[in-house]
């Protein structure tokens, strides 16, 4: 079975990693046809067991071997492919799409959050088969009151989110 796995701050605020190294880990762990996407931490790979059993073997290889405390987030390629399908904004220019992975239920909470948020201009969310999507201008996800909201510690092992063109980089790869 193919799967993609999500990791979370990877790359960023001194979480520093080749992806060459993550898939040494990857394939270390039992892991085959382990492919990255980016620097930001999306590792196609195959194995015959469930995602979540990789889950706890793959955060813990990775928890080991980079010394520090790994989330990530397991999805098979069919579910991959229904986050993109699922995409509810149309491309433009001055927006960026994100789409969620994460823990059963996140999307409800993600939502919460939103609604509670100010929003900047175009800002939007919709939750799509249980996915949470995010659509916001150019420049402002990380300085919007819903952005500020994300980078929160206690949710750091509740989700991660990719860019809605990060997703068809990665199924580029299945």
């Amino acid at each position: 079975m193919r799967y993609c796995a999500f990791l979370r701050g990877v790359n960023v605020k001194g979480t520093n990693m080749k992806m060459e190294d993550v898939c040494k880990v990857f394939r270390n762990a039992g892991m085959t046809d382990v492919v990255s996407v980016l620097a930001s931490g999306n590792i196609v790979f195959s194995s015959g067991n469930e995602a979540g059993k990789l889950k706890a073997v793959l955060e813990e290889a990775m928890s080991e071997y980079f010394l520090y405390e790994a989330f990530l987030f397991i999805r098979s390629q069919e579910v991959t492919e229904n986050i993109l399908k699922g995409n509810p904004f149309e491309k433009n220019e001055n927006l960026h799409t994100y789409a969620f992975v994460g823990n059963p239920g996140i999307e409800k909470m993600l939502m919460t959050e939103f609604e509670k948020a100010a929003k900047e201009p175009e800002e939007q969310a919709v939750i799509v088969n249980g996915n949470f999507y995010w659509q916001v201008a150019k420049g402002s996800t990380l300085g919007s009151p819903f952005g500020k909201v994300l980078g929160k510690k206690n949710l750091k092992d509740q989700f991660t989110s990719r860019n809605i063109n990060t997703f068809e980089k990665i199924l580029g790869k299945f």
